[in-house]
């Protein structure tokens, strides 16, 4: 009689989503899992939790809405988490007007986009360019849970070459002058290429571009949804799943050293605990998986680009436009000095070492998509959300004064949200049981000493394209490294990025390959 084959082995590296959606998919596959995360919670930057000492209002402080992760994966996953779409797709404050965007009624969002562009077609603009990265998005978001195409091949997909060439090949502030002649819905546009990037739109490296493609082509649509009960729902569904499955999830593990000889690696704890196991599925950064296996790496680093920052309001300010109320303004994205002239004037400031004197900014506010994130009692007061993501404020400008810094670039968040404004923004803060105001800002430094995320960078490094740009590297899952038994799972993985679980189940996928289950 054979001998029976021993049980395969994994650690993982980081407890985000998608570590947990890799434990899980290894768990069930008869793999024997084993998790460390360095922080006392699991879920990563996809956990909830309430900031604000005596305010019982639970924030997703870091990630805020869902797109990119497959509802195949969901169903695959078994997990259950409820996702609203919002109709107000934004609203961009202009003068004492202002552009509605309005996804349950056209007609409306035509009327509003004539009566601020003074262009009869600016609509039939608007609509002829969404449908082009809906066709984009149809082709491409059922490929991120296959093995990766060549470039070639996943053109051909799309099949229409005009559409490739303007959003793939070609920088992004060309499509956009060429769709609309109107700074405001240029702009508007490009924000979707700008989310924890710093990059110009014209920048011949392309980054807007392939952050642009990946915040359209999530779900096949583009849509970013809520998620309810904030996005601890998703990372706590995906906790059960891991836990059910089998994995052995341990919090406050940080892991302080990997070594990898081809055939078995070897995790080592800052307390003293060590894991051995048949492979490696790292949930962290690139550069911190370099630094754990005694790595020099990129001595710049990746960067990030943005100031978070989390609100809650006694109730929503009021708006200088008569014709939308403040439920409307914030229910979806509410653009803040986000013209495309605003984000070039803002780069170069940035790019200079000054903090713009104009922040571009965008808020939206959760608890109207879903109060169940406010206590009862503060919902019945009108108590609400706002999370506000500032642009072009790179990890930079921190560096040599944070927090002088970072009280600055706060100020003048807060001022680009005053200007469009008809009260000022702290008028509306609620304030907790100590007096303070309910508010909290997030510097990229501040996210690389709390989330581990090198230079604050939400994307772990910068976005790759979805599809294999070394032909040798067709095929494969685009989650491995140098060495054969140690795999990236987290968003610095090609077709990694926001909170999708896509590289915790390519990682999966391609571990079960190595390990011929």
């Amino acid at each position: 009689m054979p001998a029976a084959r021993a049980q395969p082995s994994a650690v993982i590296v980081g407890g985000g989503h998608n570590g947990l959606v890799a434990a899980t998919l290894l768990a069930r596959a008869g793999v024997r899992v084993t998790l460390l995360e360095r922080r006392a919670t699991l879920g990563g930057a996809t956990a909830s939790e309430a900031p604000f000492p005596g305010v019982d209002v639970r924030l997703s402080r870091y990630a805020y809405l869902v797109s990119l992760f497959p509802r195949r994966l969901m169903r695959e996953l078994g997990i259950d988490v409820e996702l609203r779409r919002r109709r107000i797709s934004s609203y961009t404050p202009a003068g004492d007007g202002g552009l509605l965007v309005d996804a349950g009624d056209p007609a409306r969002t035509a009327a509003s986009m004539t009566a601020l562009t003074g262009d009869p077609r600016a609509h039939e603009r608007w609509s002829a360019f969404h449908a082009g990265t809906a066709r984009l998005a149809a082709a491409i978001e059922p490929t991120l849970l296959e093995p990766l195409p060549t470039r070639a091949a996943l053109r051909e997909r799309v099949g229409d070459d005009a559409l490739w060439t303007a959003l793939i090949e070609r920088p992004l502030g060309e499509a956009l002058e060429a769709a609309f002649p109107d700074d405001v819905l240029r702009g508007i546009v490009l924000t979707d290429g700008l989310v924890g990037t710093f990059a110009g739109a014209h920048d011949a490296d392309l980054r807007q571009n392939r952050c642009f493609l990946y915040h359209v082509i999530g779900g096949g649509t583009g849509d970013w949804d809520v998620p309810v009960g904030g996005m601890g729902a998703l990372s706590s569904a995906l906790e059960r799943a891991a836990r059910a499955a089998g994995a052995e999830l341990h919090t406050g593990a940080e892991v302080t050293a990997i070594d990898s000889d081809d055939a078995r690696v070897r995790v080592t704890c800052a307390d003293g605990a060590v894991h051995e196991a048949d492979q490696l599925l790292c949930g962290a950064a690139p550069a911190v998986l370099d630094r754990l296996l005694g790595r020099s790496g990129d001595a710049a680093g990746p960067e990030g680009a943005q100031l978070k920052v989390n609100m809650v309001l006694s109730r929503l300010p009021r708006l200088r436009d008569a014709d939308v109320t403040p439920d409307e303004a914030f229910a979806g994205t509410f653009h803040a000095n986000e013209r495309a002239s605003q984000f070039a004037a803002a780069h170069e400031q940035a790019s200079a070492g000054r903090i713009p004197d104009v922040v571009p900014c965008e808020v939206y506010c959760h608890s109207l998509s879903d109060p169940s994130i406010v206590a009862p009692a503060l919902r019945e007061q009108g108590v609400q959300t706002l999370t506000c993501f500032a642009f072009h404020l790179p990890a930079r400008l921190f560096r040599a004064d944070h927090d002088a810094a970072k009280a600055e670039a706060l100020r003048r968040t807060l001022a680009s949200l005053d200007a469009v404004l008809a009260e000022p923004i702290e008028d509306c803060l609620l304030r907790a049981p100590d007096g303070t105001p309910c508010v909290e800002a997030k510097t990229p430094l501040e996210l690389q000493d709390e989330l581990d995320l090198p230079g604050g960078n939400i994307f772990h490094r910068d976005l790759q394209w979805p599809f294999a740009e070394d032909e040798a590297r067709a095929g494969t899952w685009g989650t491995e490294t140098d060495l054969p038994n140690v795999r990236l799972c987290g968003a610095g993985a090609r077709r990694g990025g926001g909170v999708s679980g896509v590289p915790g189940h390519n990682a999966a996928r391609a571990t079960l390959e190595a390990l011929g289950r």
